[in-house]
């Protein structure tokens, strides 16, 4: 278990964490979590949640030495978090 630590996103869009929110929202979008805004429905697009996926491992590979413990460790959550997610809902699926 970690410490746990009080994660404040700062308005100052060098901080990693924002960026790892605004893809993560996104890959919630496409796994049908949170309503898409335009339409107004969750729907579950296994492609799209699988793209924002690729996306936060591709910024956590070239961020891997630069940042924080905190940082790292948000950034590992959420790729952790949507990947479930997606293995859930394909079992499902698929199941």
């Amino acid at each position: 278990d970690r410490p746990e630590e009080r994660i404040t996103v700062s308005s100052d869009w060098s901080d990693i964490r924002a960026i790892a929110v605004l893809l993560a929202t996104q890959g919630m979008i496409r796994l049908g979590e949170i309503p898409d805004p335009l339409s107004g429905r969750a729907v579950l697009d296994a492609e799209g949640a699988r793209f924002f996926i690729d996306l936060l491992r591709a910024l956590q590979d070239k961020t891997e030495s630069n940042l924080s413990p905190a940082e790292a460790a948000f950034l590992g959550d959420a790729v952790d978090n949507l990947q479930q997610i997606l293995a859930k809902k394909t079992e499902a699926k698929n199941g």
